[in-house]
């Protein structure tokens, strides 16, 4: 008998992310990999001396000036935003992006030059910090199967004003006995910076939201076990094939 081809735990990873962002509201949206320095950078508030800018960081386009690899999924809240409301259709959004983001740094058992992010997006005229924590909470809780607790860090990005790193911890007996009651941090947030909403045409003064984008790599690593996130893009069957 022929053996059937596996899903990559990635794309098995997006599948059910989409569900259970589905089922709370959110729309999947998706934009192109190869991005205008705007979208990447720009209308994200992110200066023109950033230290994100430099060539370390980007993957820029010699054929194409200003163009670049996408860095970040963040871009998609702009496309998304601007695009509404050249259509005249003002908030509430909720948005759901997975999708590839691409960085030039060095790969290790943690980082890759390659990766994935899952952007979030909510916008409205009542949107605060505590329904981000209640939509991460409910996200990993339904991931991870079992009881999450969620906690905010202070950070700083460019586009989010305030901005928080997120960890969450794995309570139970359900939980794995190496995730178990340990904090694990997974991504930045943040409400969105009003500079940011205004350059989308959204009136910051009505509108108020949070955002976020933690990366795939890093939550399959966690749910599956896997000690290199390099296997994620080795093509090698032999990982493949165990999901």
């Amino acid at each position: 008998m022929q053996e059937r081809g596996h899903v990559h735990p990635i794309s098995s990873l997006i599948r059910e992310a989409n569900r259970i962002f589905f089922d709370m509201g959110f729309t999947f949206v998706e934009g192109p990999l190869l991005e205008s320095e705007w979208y990447n950078f720009d209308a994200l508030n992110v200066p023109k001396d950033h230290p994100a800018r430099d060539m370390q960081d980007t993957f820029f386009i010699k054929d194409e000036p200003g163009y670049v690899l996408r860095t970040h999924t963040s871009g998609l809240q702009i496309r998304y935003m601007t695009e509404q409301m050249k259509k005249g259709i003002p908030p509430p959004y909720r948005v759901i992006a997975p999708g590839k983001c691409f960085r030039n740094e060095a790969t290790d058992i943690t980082h890759e030059a390659e990766f994935y992010q899952i952007e979030g997006l909510a916008v409205g005229e009542d949107i605060s910090l505590a329904h981000l924590k209640g939509t991460f909470k409910k996200f990993f809780s339904e991931i991870f199967k079992g009881n999450v607790e969620v906690r905010f860090r202070p950070s700083f990005f460019p586009f989010t004003e305030p901005s928080i790193e997120i960890d969450m911890r794995l309570t139970g007996g359900s939980a794995p006995e190496k995730l178990r009651d340990k904090w694990i941090e997974i991504g930045g947030a943040g409400m969105i910076h009003p500079q940011v909403l205004e350059n989308c045409g959204v009136d910051s003064k009505k509108y108020q939201g949070w955002a976020f984008g933690p990366g795939l790599d890093r939550i399959a690593m966690l749910k599956w076990g896997i000690d290199d996130v390099r296997l994620m893009h080795s093509a090698d069957l032999r990982f493949v094939n165990q999901f």
